[in-house]
């Protein structure tokens, strides 16, 4: 009997032990949450901004590059042959500008736009080609740091089209 007493007393001890230590724990639940949450739920908001940007650039050079080569199309069949008060090539700098401006894109369209005309832009039967590239940058990245390791996101988009064969024959 006496040692099923000890063995009680020892339990006891060993319970009442076990008890002050995790009275300490209270509220260590939380610090754990937050910890976590900034190791993990930052790093994902800052994915899902770096994404937004980037595929607002793709649409917006898609576009872009859509655009160009309607203004170089639609150059070919108005009155005059440089396509109105406009030549081509300015009204798909015009249209680039415009598409780039739309999603907020702040790049230069003379220098985003590579326009290829196979066989003069404006006449009857050629075929234009036309691709937009803007770079991404990084949101919230530091300017020192910018001009120490390129820190963009090269996003480019191609369309091609042809001027119609009977174009100046409209009236």
């Amino acid at each position: 009997m006496t040692a099923m007493l000890r063995v009680l007393r020892v339990a006891g001890a060993t319970l009442r032990r076990l008890r002050r230590r995790l009275q300490g724990d209270e509220g260590s639940a939380i610090v754990e949450f937050l910890g976590v949450a900034l190791v993990l739920l930052v790093p994902l908001i800052y994915l899902v901004l770096v994404l937004g940007r980037v595929q607002a650039a793709a649409f917006a050079v898609d576009g872009a590059a859509r655009e160009a080569v309607r203004a170089v199309t639609s150059a070919a069949t108005l009155d005059s042959p440089t396509g109105g008060d406009l030549p081509a090539g300015a009204r798909a700098v015009a249209a680039v500008g415009i598409a780039l401006g739309d999603q907020g894109i702040s790049a230069d369209p003379v220098t985003s736009l590579d326009l290829v005309c196979g066989g003069g832009c404006v006449a009857p039967g050629s075929s234009v080609s036309a691709t937009v590239q803007v770079d991404v940058g990084l949101p919230f990245v530091p300017g020192f740091l910018r001009s120490a390791v390129p820190l963009s996101i090269p996003v480019s988009a191609h369309a091609d089209g042809h001027i119609e064969r009977f174009a100046q024959a409209r009236p």
